[in-house]
């Protein structure tokens, strides 16, 4: 499908990937962004991740086709509220935010009254790497996108979404905004999480200096995460809070358990607490997760 225009509503890492992606496979006339920054305007169109950047909203989305939130959770709801009296009548609208039930609660209600459609998305694709320079044309390739529609999601709206995220090289999969935060609060939030207190904990300036020297590549690989975007893990955490509380209780008490286990020097325990985890990963990682 073509879209004479997409408006980018943020073009960090997720925002710039689109443009690329959607100006190099040829699904766009013209890809305009939406920037809070000076700099970044020169920046968007010096990088090619659009053909045009502005400060200003109403300008941005005038005569989109499809309207895309690539901005931090916590500013969703006021960008939506300032950019919905300028949507075209019939305009589509989505974002690439990572809860979805509190987005499609807050946002379905503001873009529908304007005469618009949202569709909540989240593309399972990402870096802990941010800004334009980070973008990549291929981020979306084989990446699973979840699609949230609500009872009140437009049928053709859904249709031409899911086609938009395909279009892109992702593999969707719908799911409903409830039980879309239920799963990533375990396999995206949790491990977010644990890697940040790892790196909280074992480069803390308590320990002696020698501590980080002795952080070697397994250390890198387990916390390589916890360098993504302070701001954006922080509204995540928060809008996802009570299932992300939930799922931390039982990690915590399954940690626990390897606790006793170890002052008990209970061999058997240990042992199988590290070879179920090996077959599991191993099971998962050499299976089709495809949602297909």
């Amino acid at each position: 499908m073509h879209w004479p225009k997409v408006t980018l509503i943020g073009v960090g890492l997720l925002g710039g990937s689109l443009g690329l992606a959607l100006k190099q496979r040829r699904l766009v006339g013209r890809v305009e962004g939406f920037v809070r920054r000076t700099a970044s305007v020169d920046e968007c169109l010096k990088l090619g991740v659009a053909d045009a950047a502005t400060q200003d909203l109403a300008a941005a989305v005038k005569d989109a086709d499809l309207v895309i939130f690539c901005t931090p959770l916590a500013q969703l709801r006021e960008l939506a509220a300032h950019a919905a009296p300028h949507l075209k009548g019939g305009a589509l609208v989505t974002d690439v935010g990572s809860v979805k039930a509190s987005v499609v609660r807050e946002l379905e209600p503001i873009i529908n009254v304007a005469g618009a459609h949202f569709v909540g998305s989240h593309p399972m694709a990402g870096s802990e790497q941010t800004g334009p320079k980070a973008a990549r044309a291929d981020l979306f390739d084989g990446a699973v996108c979840v699609l949230t529609p609500s009872p009140r999601t437009n049928a053709e709206a859904l249709k031409k979404i899911d086609s938009f995220w395909r279009d892109l090289g992702a593999r969707t999969l719908r799911l409903t905004p409830e039980l879309h935060d239920d799963f990533v609060a375990r396999s995206s939030h949790l491990p977010h999480v644990v890697a940040a207190e790892l790196a909280n904990y074992v480069l803390s300036p308590a320990h002696p200096k020698e501590q980080a020297v002795l952080c070697a590549n397994g250390f890198r690989d387990t916390t390589r995460i916890a360098s993504g975007s302070t701001e954006m893990w922080r509204d995540i955490a928060l809008a996802n809070r009570d299932k992300l509380a939930r799922v931390l209780g039982v990690f915590i008490e399954d940690l626990q358990e390897l606790q006793l286990a170890l002052e008990r020097g209970d061999t058997r325990a240990v042992e199988e607490f590290f070879e179920v985890a090996k077959q599991r990963r191993d099971a998962w990682a050499g299976g089709n997760t495809s949602p297909e």
